[in-house]
């Protein structure tokens, strides 16, 4: 089992001395790949050389001229992966030769993914690599067997705590300012509203507080991300975080389809579609997905105004940039209410080491991150900041945070069993539907009635 906060060590004198939890390691590995990105980037560098991933490709030999090309850079990135996870593994007192052959295999496995989500066949059926990696994961573990030596990199939300922490990296807070004030007021208004109905239903429905906030923030935010990050802050199940990831995957790769299909029928320009996509969808790689399927439209169909980087840009703004963000404010907000209102007993005080030691403490390396890119990047324009920042800075932790989401999701899909989702029963998807009706009509309403001008010309 994962070693917690309170978890301690035997020293040179004998005594036992606290060893770092989990969290801070994810938080020490996000933060050191964001300084080194930096202190390359300043220097005329990038990280760019171990940020390496599979090309985009049409043909099998595309795929084989790279590896040829690259055999190195990924064998190194492979290395600095695996050095840096044995490192917390040996910290927190486990095995690091298990580990090491089990990692390779799900290094390999990601690879493969990896090529899969880059076939063009891949991306025309919206499918990108962190969903193929949960998909996947899904069918071996519901239909096939892995042998139990294995079992040793299954560490989804250590994976994703380090890519929440380098998440962060890709949402500085001077974003959010270029982004505008009706990008952040709209994202707003849907991570609490969505929050409210879904944990409103649950309870309602009567289900336990701790699994309606899991459910609410999985709605209302970004996903698997922010169910494990919400999970462990009010001290939720394990059953909780898996069967809300399931319900966020479902309903992500329904409305892949749905969305796009729908805008079409209603020839939406493509701003204001790529707005209500980011305003409904669950992941952002499905949004992604869905916004560039939209985009493609525009200058094939007729009536569909707008280009097709406006409906990437305005689902950015939206969900990348406005939703996401508010990961950490729930993160923090929840950890109070559950140690200080829920979890107190009558006429005893709330401990404040208890909120602390509740708090996931990688949401602090998710806002460090943030605080690190924005005062490297505080002197550009939002042009600048996307042809300059983005290429040589941002870009190659964006690369590295998929690889370790990829980590996670391949690896929660191994460990979850549609058998154990079945016991929790109608309610969880009772409760989640309502938040995806909220989440469609209230999009529909601000994307196009509230604030359709504003999106129907962004980046004009």
């Amino acid at each position: 089992m994962a070693t917690t906060a309170g978890s301690t060590a035997a020293n040179s004198t004998g005594q036992r001395a606290p060893r770092l939890s989990e969290d801070w390691w994810a938080l020490s590995i996000g933060l050191f790949v964001v300084v080194l990105a930096c202190v390359l980037f300043w220097s005329g560098g990038s990280l760019r050389w171990l940020a390496v991933l599979p090309p985009r490709w049409t043909h099998p030999g595309q795929v084989a001229a790279d590896l040829v090309a690259n055999w190195a850079r990924y064998g190194a990135q492979f290395l600095f992966w695996l050095a840096a996870f044995s490192v917390v593994l040996s910290a927190l007192g486990q095995r690091v030769r298990a580990f090491a052959p089990a990692f390779a295999f799900l290094y390999v496995a990601a690879y493969l993914i990896f090529v899969i989500g880059q076939w063009d066949g891949a991306t025309r059926y919206n499918l990108e690599p962190p969903l193929v990696a949960l998909l996947l994961g899904l069918v071996i573990a519901n239909v096939g067997h892995l042998p139990r030596w294995l079992d040793a990199e299954f560490r989804g939300e250590f994976y994703v705590k380090t890519g929440i922490v380098l998440l962060g990296a890709t949402l500085p807070f001077s974003l959010l300012l270029l982004a505008g004030p009706i990008a952040v007021l709209q994202a707003s208004i849907v991570s609490v509203v969505t929050f409210g109905v879904i944990y409103l239903v649950a309870i309602k429905l009567g289900l336990d507080r701790r699994f309606a906030a899991t459910l609410g923030v999985g709605g209302a935010v970004c996903g698997v991300s922010a169910a494990i990050a919400v999970a462990g802050a009010v001290g939720g199940r394990k059953e909780h975080t898996a069967v809300t990831i399931t319900l966020v995957v479902l309903w992500a790769i329904i409305m892949i389809f749905v969305l796009p299909l729908a805008a079409r029928a209603m020839h939406l320009p493509t701003g204001v579609a790529g707005a209500w996509i980011g305003t409904s969808e669950f992941a952002d790689a499905a949004g992604i997905a869905a916004a560039q399927a939209y985009g493609g439209y525009a200058g094939r169909i007729p009536g569909i105004a707008g280009t097709a980087d406006q409906a990437l840009q305005a689902f950015t703004l939206m969900k990348v940039v406005g939703r996401d963000m508010w990961i950490g404010i729930w993160a923090v907000g929840l950890a109070v209410v559950a140690t200080t209102r829920w979890e107190r007993s009558p006429g005893v005080a709330p401990d404040p080491r208890e909120v602390w030691r509740r708090f996931p403490k990688f949401i602090i390396g998710f806002f460090l991150a943030s605080g690190i890119i924005t005062i490297a990047t505080a002197s550009y324009s939002l042009a600048d900041y996307n042809r300059v920042a983005v290429a040589g800075l941002v870009g190659p932790i964006k690369d590295l945070r998929t690889w370790a989401f990829i980590f996670c999701f391949f690896s929660i899909g191994l460990t979850t069993r549609f058998r154990d989702l079945a016991a929790a029963g109608r309610k969880p998807f009772a409760a989640f539907t309502a938040g995806v009706g909220v989440n469609l009509s209230l999009g529909f309403v601000l994307s196009i009635y509230v604030f359709g001008a504003y999106w129907a010309t962004l980046g004009q």
